[in-house]
């Protein structure tokens, strides 16, 4: 059975694309739990926002690399992807702190 190449690129494209699906549902939830705290929820709302519009940007230059099959920097994507993980899990844990105290 021999193996057909198309498929893996459009795979990791829908794969990047889910990814920033999942961004964005991360920042409008971090909106959402910013807009109690009035003023003070510009910086959080911003982080937000700026992680999830980089989230979009590596996601479809990724996704864009697989279909046109370029050379991808080794980890370079993965790298942003973990620190605007680690933005939104640090703006959540803010949030709930504010929210708690």
């Amino acid at each position: 059975m021999s193996r057909d190449p198309g498929l893996q690129p459009e795979r990791t494209r829908l794969a990047w694309r889910r990814t920033a699906l999942a961004l964005g549902i991360v920042a409008v939830l971090i909106v959402r739990m910013s807009f109690p705290l009035g003023r003070a929820a510009a910086l959080p709302i911003a982080a937000a926002l700026l992680a999830w519009v980089t989230g979009i940007t590596v996601a479809y230059r990724e996704g864009g690399r697989m279909i046109e099959r370029e050379p991808a920097a080794p980890g370079r994507s993965l790298v942003v992807v973990a620190l605007l993980t680690a933005t939104y899990a640090a703006l959540g844990v803010v949030l709930v702190g504010t929210s708690l105290g």
